[in-house]
């Protein structure tokens, strides 16, 4: 389920990076940014990299100039995956698994209801996608977003209750657009759930975080995606 994709144009991490900063947040360091003040937050899940590398902390910051607070949870406690790092993917994955990262995420939200916060979207990218699969409950979330998600089975697609926004890649071999079309299908059965599913021509795996910066249609495409994230936050979170 995990494979070469996963792993492709690595982040050069930087704890120090982004506008915002870490503190606790329900046990876990999270990146934080936004004005505190706000009643609508916005929990950001990485992919296998972490919550420090850049176009991640970027796009956090981008959601938080739209009104949100941020989080973006460390749920590696500091070994995100570094792929030559001398440990094989898959057993990196053994002690990082996505079930740990649903359990660990309950108290996110929790500590963020009880700073005031009133609603809250979950975006999950690759590993994180299914993470927040599995919080989009009523009882957790008010609206979710997957982005080239990796795990995530039609079972799961057809277990979420609030509104769900699918953002997968042509060039995807962990959710290829026939396995994208399978989760709309679900969708399209569940009429008491809104949805939107977009495949992106041309773009893969990973693209709306470990984009190339230099690259013009890579950033093209990535910020394409991330004003779908924002749309579907601004029309589910209030």
């Amino acid at each position: 389920m995990s494979g070469p994709q996963c792993c492709a144009n690595p982040p050069i991490l930087n704890p120090n990076g982004g506008a915002g900063h870490v503190e606790k947040l329900g046990g876990l360091n999270t990146y934080v940014t936004g004005s505190p003040d706000s009643k609508l937050a916005v929990l950001l899940i990485s992919d296998i990299h972490g919550y420090e590398a850049p176009n991640l902390r970027k796009l956090a910051d981008k959601v938080a100039a739209a009104g949100f607070y941020v989080a973006v949870p460390d749920f590696f406690h500091g070994d995100p995956y570094v792929a030559d790092g001398g440990r094989p993917l898959q057993e990196w994955i053994k002690d990082h698994g996505v079930d740990k990262g649903f359990e660990e995420a309950k108290p996110v939200i929790q500590a963020l209801k009880s700073e005031g916060i009133t609603a809250i979207g979950a975006a999950g990218f690759c590993w994180g996608a299914k993470v927040v699969v599995q919080l989009a409950k009523r009882e957790f979330i008010q609206a979710a977003v997957l982005l080239h998600p990796s795990f995530v089975s039609v079972d799961d697609i057809k277990g979420v209750e609030v509104p769900l926004s699918i953002l997968g890649a042509e060039i995807d071999r962990l959710s290829p657009p026939a396995l994208v079309k399978e989760f709309e299908e679900a969708l399209n059965a569940k009429s008491e759930v809104d949805s939107f599913v977009k495949i992106f021509p041309k773009v893969a795996h990973g693209w709306t975080v470990r984009y190339n910066v230099e690259d013009e249609s890579a950033v093209k495409a990535a910020e394409e995606a991330h004003q779908n994230l924002l749309e579907w936050f601004a029309k589910y979170v209030k």
